[in-house]
């Protein structure tokens, strides 16, 4: 395999209160990670879908059920305005009247349009849905859902949907708000993710947890890491903590908290992407930095070499 030349663009967006959204397109397809909209991240979003050519989304993937993640008012609006062909939201229980209403929301979107007859996707991305995918063993540009594998009853948070977005040049890794230590082991041990993230979306948006440690970010080496956190929030997120590891690993961090952070492939949209922290409600820039993916790295070895790293003890086609 080698590297393809795809158009790619992500942007973290600056919602003006507490939770995180997210955007990732790429080989023509628009995802947008969490059912968050804002006076404040509307006009960003439809500016990113005109930047895209596209007048809806085409998926609307949700980590998790807790109220910065997917809050009523905001869900009805994306279903309504954006009209998903898609919607991947969390499977386990929703367990608050917030969580439950905005269930019956989308199930009810989803019978809404099959009445008028339109074909709607709703996943509850569960154990056995990722049980059921195709295994993903070879380097491609597949996406690779690798979490919730068990579902726990004692903190939703470490039942989060867990993303590797592998469409686009770069890759983008959604941890939702994952904290678990075991999780993180697990993710740590994944050769794919361990060698070809690219962006890092903090888990539980820069909170001091197993999966914010300099265990993790030495394992998996993400070329940026991304919060998606607002100004002066109450958990001081992301923690002085998880910045200093970062730090010492000089690994880049950029957040939503003074503006939007949009990430774009640079020509020949193969193998280079830059990062630029916007200034809030302007096209004035406060951060830039450029990138080489790491899975052009992988790519530019020959077949046999890329079986062994992912298929140890293979040794070559007969």
């Amino acid at each position: 395999m080698t590297t393809r030349s795809i158009v790619t663009r992500f942007r973290a967006y600056q919602l003006g209160n507490a939770g995180a959204s997210f955007s990732f397109f790429a080989d023509g397809t628009f995802t947008l990670i969490e059912a968050r909209l804002t006076d404040l991240s509307r006009p960003n979003l439809n500016q990113e879908l005109a930047q895209c050519g596209k007048t809806s989304i085409d998926v609307l993937h949700i980590t998790g059920w807790d109220q910065d993640h997917c809050a009523i008012a905001d869900l009805e609006e994306l279903l309504s305005l954006y009209k998903p062909a898609k919607v991947e939201y969390p499977g386990y229980p929703p367990h608050s009247d917030t969580a439950k209403e905005c269930l019956k929301i989308i199930l009810r979107y989803r019978t809404t349009n099959s009445n008028k007859g339109r074909s709607v996707k709703c996943v509850a991305v569960n154990p056995d849905y990722i049980k059921g995918l195709k295994s993903a063993d070879d380097l491609a540009y597949r996406d690779i859902l690798y979490h919730p594998r068990i579902l726990v009853d004692e903190d939703s948070n470490n039942n989060s949907t867990v993303k590797l977005y592998r469409q686009g040049c770069f890759n983008v890794a959604s941890l939702g708000d994952v904290e678990d230590a075991n999780i993180g082991a697990y993710l740590r041990r994944c050769k794919i993710f361990k060698r070809e993230v690219d962006v890092l979306l903090l888990a539980h948006h820069g909170a001091d947890c197993p999966t914010n440690s300099k265990t993790f970010f030495e394992t998996v080496q993400p070329r940026i890491a991304i919060c998606g956190s607002q100004f002066d929030n109450q958990f001081e997120h992301p923690k002085p903590e998880v910045r200093q590891r970062l730090f010492e690993l000089d690994i880049p961090l950029m957040t939503t908290k003074t503006g939007d952070v949009l990430i774009q492939s640079r020509s020949p949209h193969s193998h280079k992407f830059r990062a630029t922290n916007l200034i809030a409600n302007s096209t004035k820039v406060s951060r830039e930095l450029d990138f080489v993916t790491r899975k052009s790295h992988w790519l530019s070895m020959n077949a046999d070499t890329l079986r062994n790293l992912y298929r140890p003890g293979f040794k070559g086609l007969r």
